[in-house]
This record gives C-alpha cells, sequence and structure tokens, in this order.
C-alpha cells in the first residue's frame, strides 16, 4: 500500500513540478498571445492566475498550441462557422 501511496505522490509532485515550470513561463510571455485582453495586465492578475495555471497546465498548453497554429482570431477563440 505504501508503495502504491509512495507512486501516486511522485507523479502527482511531476504533474505539479512541470505545471509550475509550464505557469511561470504562460504567466509571462504566453497570456498575452493567448488573450488579447491579458496583454499588459499587471504582476497582480498574474499572480492571481498562477495557481491555476499550474493545475490547469495540460489544458493550457493545448490550447496554446491550437492557438499557435490558427490563423484566425474566431478559431482561437474557439468559435465554429
Amino acid at each position: 500500500m505504501t508503495t502504491i501511496l509512495s507512486y501516486i505522490f511522485a507523479l502527482l509532485g511531476i504533474y505539479l513540478l512541470i505545471g509550475l515550470i509550464f505557469s511561470i513561463i504562460f504567466v509571462t510571455k504566453l497570456v498575452g498571445q493567448m488573450d488579447e485582453n491579458a496583454k499588459g495586465t499587471g504582476i497582480g492578475f498574474r499572480l492571481i492566475i498562477l495557481p491555476g495555471a499550474i493545475a490547469l497546465w495540460p489544458l493550457l498548453f493545448k490550447r496554446w498550441r491550437k492557438s499557435k497554429r490558427s490563423t484566425s482570431p474566431l478559431e482561437e477563440r474557439g468559435y465554429h462557422d
């Protein structure tokens, strides 16, 4: 039982570490690229979204990759024809 818990906590730690690294990059550089309203926001806003970015980093990474490939602002925001 303890080895299973050790693996679970190790995986959780790795997930959070990757999330921390990604979220630091996200809040400093990428958030302005993904959302026009976030451009020029201050440190307070970026600190507020940091915990959410750590927890939801796979979704944000996927959305960033999708927005990087899209050419239309409508595609970037997820709107469909």
